[in-house]
């Protein structure tokens, strides 16, 4: 505990503190102090310094959140749930992040806390799948700005065109930023998912649904609105379905059909909230649009059980992103490239056309 510290706490203890069980008011010459589940007691004004000796744990943390850390209040908020701030005293608090087992996951971020003798917190910020790893096996960052290069391609140097989506990449690390930092290079990986979250938890998160959102599209977007047809809306459902499960997106779904029809897929387990249908639900929706506006045919095909089958396993492996992880040792899965392939040779005539049956216009 630093001497500007105490003088701090003198300073604003003419006004009274009342902070994470600390209470200090001034009643004449002397002080009312109450530390935690202690017993109250007088202090005389120039034993104030002495006594606050006592409780250098509390000083200190009324010193980090109410001139150490950002004022914002969504950053305020988010440092403190880090730090389990609602659940947790200052003395067990103190102790876990003495300990260095503060730690907390946000989306793909895992995100810890460790404190020194002045309550000075500092955050660390990695992958939760590099959660065990040693700091020598990744690469350390100190600037929040290098957050933006790390979220742009996945492991497979796929570029990623949802930041939310579950596919950042592995081996970084930030090992001592500050807590103004820390919420930048969050903000970075996932952009204003902590200003909704604190939004959401204070009951002001603005939810734009499906049917708002899609009337304000204009120019080649204002194509979706011509998916609505008044019969009931499966069709969102069904992009709901596509886009908004959490193996495609970290952020839960709060959107819904209207502000009185709410959508049966399930929107998700994310800690931070989605108040809108985002840029990418929009592009593929205008895609669908275009796709279902379609008439249907009818095609006859000859397949065995088995190869229908197989056109299942296909779909599905793509649709859940597995195909590249099926060996091509194994014959016995539906989607092995080696039985794809066999059933595009048996099934496929030379234009392509699956048994031989063309398209049409």
């Amino acid at each position: 505990m630093r001497d500007d510290q105490v003088a701090a706490v003198e300073d604003a203890a003419i006004d009274g503190i009342d902070f994470d069980g600390f209470r200090l008011s001034p009643a004449g010459a002397e002080y009312h102090l109450l530390v935690g589940d202690g017993e109250p007691r007088s202090v005389a004004d120039d034993e104030l310094g002495v006594a606050l000796s006592d409780h250098a744990d509390y000083v200190t943390n009324w010193y980090y959140w109410h001139a150490v850390a950002p004022q914002k209040a969504d950053r305020w908020a988010f440092l403190r749930w880090i730090e389990h701030a609602g659940d947790l005293d200052v003395e067990r608090r103190y102790t876990a992040m003495g300990d260095g087992k503060f730690a907390r996951n946000w989306g793909q971020l895992r995100i810890t806390v460790t404190i020194d003798a002045d309550g000075e917190r500092r955050y660390g910020l990695r992958h939760v799948d590099d959660a065990d790893q040693p700091d020598a096996a990744l690469d350390s960052h100190d600037d929040p700005l290098d957050a933006r290069t790390l979220t742009k391609y996945d492991d497979d140097s796929q570029y990623r065109p949802l930041k939310t989506a579950p596919s950042l990449q592995t081996g970084w690390q930030f090992t001592d930023l500050d807590g103004a930092d820390l919420v930048s290079a969050v903000d970075f990986f996932y952009p204003a998912t902590v200003t909704n979250w604190h939004r959401e938890r204070n009951g002001d998160l603005d939810v734009s649904h499906w049917r708002e959102t899609m009337e304000r599209q204009t120019g080649i977007y204002g194509l979706i609105q011509t998916w609505d047809r008044g019969e009931g809306h499966e069709h969102v459902e069904w992009v709901a379905e596509a886009c908004c499960d959490d193996s495609q997106c970290l952020k839960r779904r709060e959107w819904q059909y209207d502000d009185e029809t709410e959508l049966d897929a399930p929107g998700g387990e994310g800690e931070f909230p989605c108040r809108e249908p985002c840029s990418l639900v929009i592009a593929a929706a205008r895609k669908w649009t275009k796709l279902e506006s379609e008439e249907s045919r009818t095609y006859e095909f000859e397949l065995t059980p088995s190869e229908k089958e197989q056109i299942e396993a296909i779909v599905d492996a793509v649709a859940d992103g597995r195909a590249d992880e099926i060996r091509d040792a194994d014959v016995y899965d539906g989607a092995n490239r080696y039985r794809a392939r066999f059933l595009r040779a048996k099934l496929f005539d030379e234009d392509g056309d699956l048994g031989g049956v063309e398209t049409g216009e």
